[in-house]
């Protein structure tokens, strides 16, 4: 048995409660008998195999990750600055590695068994944490971990970052100053997120803004509610989905309203509440460039049912003024073009250049 097994061992026997600074001070206790020869970091070792995400928790302490990946037990990934790196951190065997998802998902109400094999959750910290199991991960446990870092803080800084040309910030300031609906559009990880909320900062102070998320990640500032989308428990009930919460939100009096993103049904709920007032809203979507984001948009709109397609096309002309399209290029996250929308079409007037 290693050291840290031993040092879990004897934590576990102690009676102390399983909570963090508790095993933390009774680890520090044992550690001259159990392992007197042993790096006191090996306290907050056996600590993490008791408590949170086990060994990703070092990882997770580390402000400049943003991403972390487990593709098995011995296989953990990590993103760093836009790059992707393999560490040496690694958990027993399967088990382990489903053992400290259910540390986090139990009190949120979730589960991660054979009838349930995939889970999505928001840790405390505002994380993503994404698992899927046997059978339908083929090769065992498959962890993702998203982190909503706020890496840039203005529409000047990512000016100054290279992200961004001067005319490009000059046309959302102004486009978010006159109240026009803005669309955001992007791959995965391209920083749609990022962008929405540099975009809600050049909002008035005063206005009223109400937020509706899948998941909470936006970080908005002022006058703000926010709403969240919730699944439905193990026995399949209480779900509350982003449609439901985007018709409650028209109640709540917005002056804007910021849609966290749009995948499914209610992209039809959210046309129309453009369509009929509430100017200078905010979404994204997940698209290759302004005018597939359009299509998108009107394909997702389409699926709630009950509208024909030109009525559709229709609102949706009348409701998205302003796609912003952003990409991830060898790390570096960008606004790479801009595009004005007129009768469903789209007219490109920014695109990055080095």
């Amino acid at each position: 048995m290693g050291v840290i097994d031993r040092l879990v061992a004897a934590l576990l026997r102690s009676g102390v409660p399983l909570e963090r600074e508790a095993l933390i001070h009774e680890g520090r206790r044992l550690l001259p008998e159990e392992a007197p020869l042993a790096d006191r970091r090996v306290v907050e070792r056996a600590v993490d195999r008791l408590v949170g995400l086990g060994p990703l928790e070092e990882l997770l302490a580390d402000p400049t990750v943003s991403d972390v990946l487990v593709n098995g037990p011995h296989e953990v990934w990590i993103e760093r600055a836009g790059t992707m790196e393999r560490t040496d951190v690694t958990f027993l065997d399967d088990t382990a590695v489903l053992a400290a998802v259910e540390r986090m998902i139990s009190p949120l109400g979730l589960r991660l068994d054979l009838v349930s094999p995939a889970v999505d959750a928001r840790l405390p910290d505002g994380s993503r944490l994404h698992a899927i199991i046997p059978p339908a991960a083929v090769d065992g446990p498959i962890v993702a971990i998203r982190r909503f870092t706020q890496a840039v803080e203005s529409l000047d800084q990512l000016v100054e970052m290279g992200g961004l040309g001067d005319s490009g910030a000059s046309l959302l300031r102004d486009s978010v100053a006159e109240r026009r609906n803005i669309l955001v559009s992007g791959g995965t990880g391209s920083g749609k997120t990022t962008m929405l909320n540099l975009l809600s900062m050049e909002i008035a102070a005063g206005q009223r803004i109400v937020s509706v998320e899948d998941a909470a990640e936006l970080h908005l500032s002022g006058h703000v509610v926010r709403l969240e989308a919730r699944p439905p428990n193990p026995e399949g009930a209480g779900e509350i989905s982003v449609r439901t919460l985007l018709r409650h939100a028209l109640r709540l009096r917005p002056d804007r309203l910021i849609v966290g993103e749009v995948r499914g049904a209610e992209a039809l709920d959210m046309i129309q509440a453009l369509s009929t007032g509430h100017a200078g809203s905010m979404s994204t979507i997940h698209a290759n460039g302004p005018h597939d984001a359009l299509l998108r948009l009107h394909t997702l709109a389409l699926v709630g049912g009950g509208v024909d397609a030109e009525t559709v096309k229709a609102q949706i002309a009348r409701s998205i003024e302003v796609v912003v399209h952003m990409a991830r290029i060898e790390g570096m996250r960008r606004v790479e073009s801009i595009a004005m929308v007129d009768d469903s079409a789209t007219a490109e007037v920014y695109r990055w250049h080095p």
